[in-house]
């Protein structure tokens, strides 16, 4: 497995989509059971990658998104990251993939920015998780769905107390090109990313692949790093016929075209979100693979 580095400003590369919507059309309770199934059923888990794999994603994300403590908490899970976070990159180690990606998702936990010990609190958060992969294979951190600036601030000071590998840090933004929950830009966001020490910078967002395209032409002001950007899929609905504002991702041959815009902007990294499914990120795979990065 080669160090994913090395690929940087080089080769287009997809990432594994989130298996939830495969798993809950088999009628998981995603929210409840996610973090059981790593543990409990992981050959389920291992069929859903698969699909995946076969899609042609050179990159898997790990299904670890809750391991921070405080989510895990939620599940009376707290005691079990390290075993979580083991059982997850072993289930990807056993498709050999090209990059394996340990995802670490928010904490959720309020932040008052102005507060030392909030910022502690929370930036222990992040370290810990990143201590739970222990020194299990993967290529990088990926921090992602960050809901703020605060957020990704404490996200990368904890990851980068522990671990000086490649770090990808993604936000969700809207269609104006604002974190999603807060008042805040895409270029400050990026511009955090870059201060705190991220390899690769990024955004998920619903907006239309113009508001997208815009958005990666902002960040590309202030960073002229790797770029993933994450388009979320509101409701796999080919029957739809058109892309709306609503719904501009309605079925996997949007990406198509998607993808070529995005690598016109100057994007490595590509990925589909939310309700999507392997047929999304094969169609990201077939407009992208054995492209280089434009402008690199």
């Amino acid at each position: 497995m080669p160090d994913i580095d090395m690929r940087f400003n080089k080769d287009m590369l997809v990432l594994s989509a989130p298996i939830d919507e495969v798993l809950a059309r088999q009628g998981v309770d995603i929210e409840k059971d996610r973090e059981f199934l790593s543990l409990l059923e992981p050959e389920a888990v291992r069929n859903a990658y698969r699909l995946e794999s076969v899609a042609g994603a050179q990159c898997l994300v790990s299904n670890t998104a809750g391991i921070t403590s405080a989510r895990l908490a939620h599940v009376n899970m707290e005691e079990r990251a390290a075993e979580l976070a083991k059982a997850s990159l072993s289930v990807l180690r056993s498709l050999r993939p090209q990059h394996m990606l340990a995802e670490i998702g928010p904490t959720y936990l309020p932040i008052d920015a102005s507060s030392a010990t909030s910022l502690k609190q929370n930036r222990d958060q992040y370290a810990d998780a990143v201590r739970a992969f222990g020194d299990g294979e993967f290529d990088a951190v990926f921090l992602n769905d960050m809901v703020s600036l605060p957020d990704v601030q404490c996200a990368l000071m904890g990851v980068r107390m522990v671990y000086d590998g490649p770090v990808f840090a993604s936000v969700d933004i809207d269609g104006d090109g604002n974190v999603a929950r807060r008042d805040q830009s895409i270029e400050e966001a990026v511009s955090l990313m870059a201060e705190y020490g991220a390899s690769v910078a990024g955004f998920a967002t619903a907006a239309p692949l113009d508001a997208a395209v815009a958005a990666v032409k902002r960040a590309r002001v202030v960073w002229d790093g790797p770029l993933l950007v994450q388009l979320a899929v509101r409701k796999n609905d080919p029957k739809q016929g058109i892309a709306t504002d609503e719904n501009p991702y309605y079925c996997p041959d949007v990406m198509v075209e998607a993808a070529t815009k995005l690598r016109g902007a100057g994007v490595q990294f590509l990925r589909a979100t939310g309700h999507a499914t392997p047929s999304y990120t094969g169609a990201l795979v077939a407009a992208s693979a054995g492209f280089d990065v434009i402008g690199s």
